[in-house]
């Protein structure tokens, strides 16, 4: 009995691993959003950075793994046996939960999964055990610590609308001082606002390092608690002082200094903090195990828990392990930096592609806001009014040339971000509130870009959408870990080891799942970023290459796309279909970013090419035009097998197999014309063009022939008519696509367009 118990802890154990690798993919994004927004040093010193803060910070956690043992129930009221299998249903459910939404690329709090874990499991348990007794549902606040559960939530919830509403403040004042041309005042008041940002990472790093640490002794920690204004104090009189004389003396870029250390200081935090999500439980589970060995003939269903409500400190080589595991998943972990684009995206600066689509409610708060702001700008006087719109002047062109490359914000928002977010952690950590750093440095970053103007009115309703989406999908955290764990610990209870093997089972099947559409996303992207990537090398030559180059890609796609559809029809295969269906879907993703693009892509070209311009904009159009196409011609095609509707008669199997393999030789000849840059036999193509157009028409009048003799259903008539009209539209479209590709080519070379 007592092997399947040791074996239930080694679970336990082999959980936290995958969790630490899989926990830090989600939570990376709170301390490196702000550095590798804004550029300010390579990716692999801002990781450096961030690594020594975790390492340290992990050191610093031992103080908070009570969470895990007594913050939500009160193992006192549970069993040896039951306590584990709690843990064990927190783990699983909390490894797919977080892996889910790594692999969807968004951010969540790892605090709330495990708190609600945690809420879930407990309480199915004590639901069980008073089932099988005389109690009765209005006893469950004797298992579950509800007011400590409270807390927490509302904890959390509260810190959303403050960070959000302290990072807008904050940034608004901060850039009214500084405007976006920060180098004419930071040589003024950099020093002081450098003073000002490291004494709030000090004091943060104090209050949530020091006061956690298993190697401070006490008397330290009342040194600190009695002088923390003098200590800080002082910080900011020495502060200020060394890095205005840096800043004279060496050039010091103050600004770059305050956001390494901030990312060094949330790293620390994220370590110091989070370790407990992601240990806490199973450290829990091995106290568990401990206690109840050093009872000999214990029984494991009735020997309860008590001992868990006891101070445990963790010991520092375990905690120091657990950092360096955490280290490894940040520099190998590919989910980490989907996460991290998505909360970079939300805060960009500029207008680029957007990740999410508008929404009735994004547009009516942007309705509203407008509204508001209206309203007060008629309240202010107008020559105050005037001089804080001068404040938000966009940089000039000096500044834009200093800025790095692909930056999404510059450096004064990243370190607003930063010590904002810092100072609302360390403040929440000295109310003893568990906050979720995830949901501070989020909404701090979300506030401070609103305040920017980041969200102008091309965007807006895009970002808006994305950050209620993330927001929205914590909730969703807390509802699906509860329901979740509350189901696996039913299941692990009444199942007992062969339960949790299937369940582990499940959960390891699950993360690799999510591992290969991760990957099949990533190389997807990498694809695309490869055939539309812009940058400022570019030039009139190049731009017109990788035009070609995208629209071989887009007519290769179209051909196999076509073809899977009519044999897809032909064999009435849902597979073959829905294969399609995809790839034309990624396809539409493709054309529309190119499409979005276009603006970027003009800004490259000569002065004088205007007319390779219009050609260029011709061809994305007709690109755009072949893609809805195909489109048009897939999605009712998959319908109609989906619905079981009747298939095509033999004789329309022999007209449309006939229009595949002349749609096939247009759309050959065409990318081998692209692919050779010789446009001298274009007559070719249209003589393909006008076969088609031939076939077509001939075809319709057959079709129409027989509906009036009642040879096909309605259905079917008004699916083949349909793909009789977009392969008309589809040869069309070529066609005129290659004419543009050819004036393209032939503008981009001095000669007159045909």
């Amino acid at each position: 009995m007592l092997s399947i118990y040791l074996v239930f802890i080694i679970f336990l154990f082999v959980l936290a691993f995958s969790l630490l690798m899989i926990g830090v993919s989600n939570d990376a994004v709170n301390f490196l959003n702000s550095a590798v927004g804004s550029k300010i040093a390579s990716f692999r010193t801002i990781l450096i950075v961030a690594s020594i803060g975790i390492v340290i910070g992990a050191t610093f956690s031992s103080g908070l793994m009570e969470i895990a043992r007594k913050g939500l129930f009160f193992p006192a009221q549970f069993s040896f046996s039951e306590v584990l299998i709690i843990f064990l249903a927190v783990m699983i459910s909390d490894i797919i939960l977080l892996d889910l939404y790594n692999t969807m690329g968004l951010p969540t709090s790892t605090t709330v999964s495990i708190v609600f874990d945690l809420l879930g499991a407990s309480m199915a348990i004590a639901i069980i055990k008073i089932s099988a007794s005389a109690e009765t549902l209005q006893d469950l606040g004797l298992y579950i610590n509800s007011g400590k559960a409270l807390a927490i939530i509302t904890g959390i919830l509260v810190s959303v609308a403050v960070a959000f509403t302290i990072g807008a403040l904050v940034q608004y004042i901060t850039r009214v001082i500084f405007t976006f041309n920060i180098r004419h005042n930071l040589k003024y008041y950099g020093s002081i606002w450098g003073g000002i940002a490291i004494t709030g990472i000090i004091y943060f790093m104090i209050i949530k390092g020091a006061k956690g640490a298993s190697f401070i002794t006490p008397e330290t920690l009342n040194y600190i608690d009695n002088h923390t204004f003098t200590i800080l104090l002082g910080s900011f009189a020495i502060w200020t002082i060394l890095l205005q004389l840096f800043s004279m003396l060496f050039k010091l870029n103050i600004l770059k200094f305050i956001v390494l250390s901030g990312t060094f200081a949330l790293a620390m935090a994220f370590a110091g903090n989070d370790l407990v999500n992601f240990i806490g439980v199973p450290l829990a589970g091995l106290k568990a195990y401990q206690l109840f060995t050093a009872v000999p003939g214990a029984n494991p269903e009735t020997f309860l828990m008590s001992g868990l409500a006891d101070d445990v400190t963790t010991q520092t080589w375990i905690l120091l392990m657990a950092g360096i595991i955490m280290t490894f998943a940040l520099w190998t972990s590919k989910k980490a930096r989907s996460v991290l684009e998505t909360s970079v995206d939300l805060s960009r600066q500029g207008e680029g592609n957007e990740r999410f689509n508008s929404s009735i409610m994004s547009r009516n708060l942007v309705r509203g806001a407008r509204n508001i702001s209206s309203a007060i700008s008629g309240i202010i006087p107008i020559r105050i009014n005037d001089w804080l719109e001068s404040r938000f002047v966009p940089p000039d062109e000096i500044t834009k040339k200093q800025a790095p490359q692909g930056a999404a914000f510059d450096t004064l928002r990243a370190s607003v971000n930063l010590v904002v977010a810092s100072m609302l952690i360390a403040l929440g950590t000295s109310l003893k509130l568990p906050l979720s750093t995830t949901y501070v440095t989020f909404m701090v970053a979300m506030g401070s870009s609103l305040s920017d103007r980041a969200w102008g009115r091309e965007s807006a309703v895009y970002r808006i959408t994305g950050v209620l989406s993330v927001i929205g999908g914590w909730f969703f955290t807390a509802l699906a870990a509860f329901t979740a764990s509350f189901i696996g610990a039913i299941i692990l209870y009444y199942g007992g080891m062969i339960a949790a093997v299937l369940l582990l089972s499940v959960a390891g099947t699950l993360i690799y799942r999510t591992h290969r559409i991760h990957m099949r996303r990533t190389e997807t992207k990498a694809e695309e970023e490869r055939s539309i990537k812009i940058n400022e090398e570019l030039n009139t030559e190049s731009i017109i290459v990788r035009c070609s180059i995208s629209i071989q890609d887009v007519l290769h796609q179209t051909k196999s796309i076509f073809n899977q559809t009519v044999i897809g029809l032909v064999d009435e295969d849902r597979k073959v279909l829905k294969n399609a269906r995809n790839e034309s879907e990624r396809l539409n993703v493709l054309t529309k970013k190119l499409k979005n693009q276009i603006n970027l892509t003009l800004s490259h070209l000569r002065e004088d090419s205007i007319e390779s311009g219009h050609y260029y904009v011709q061809a994305i159009d007709y690109l755009r035009e072949i893609n809805h196409c195909i489109s048009y011609i897939i999605n009712p095609s998959y319908e109609h097998v989906e619905n079981n509707h009747r298939p095509l008669v033999p004789v329309q199997i022999e007209e449309i197999s006939r229009l595949n393999g002349e749609i096939s030789f247009l759309l050959d000849e065409a990318i081998e014309m692209l692919k050779n840059k010789d446009y001298d036999d274009f007559d070719r193509i249209i003589s393909r063009h006008q076969n088609v157009m031939r076939v077509v028409e001939d075809t319709r009048k057959k079709q129409v022939k027989r509906i009036k003799s009642n040879e096909t259903g309605t259905r079917n008539s008004i699916l083949y008519l349909n793909m009789l009209a977009e392969i008309k539209n589809l040869s069309l479209f070529t066609v005129n696509l290659l004419k543009s590709s050819r004036e393209l080519f032939q503008t981009s070379h001095g000669a007159h367009p045909n």
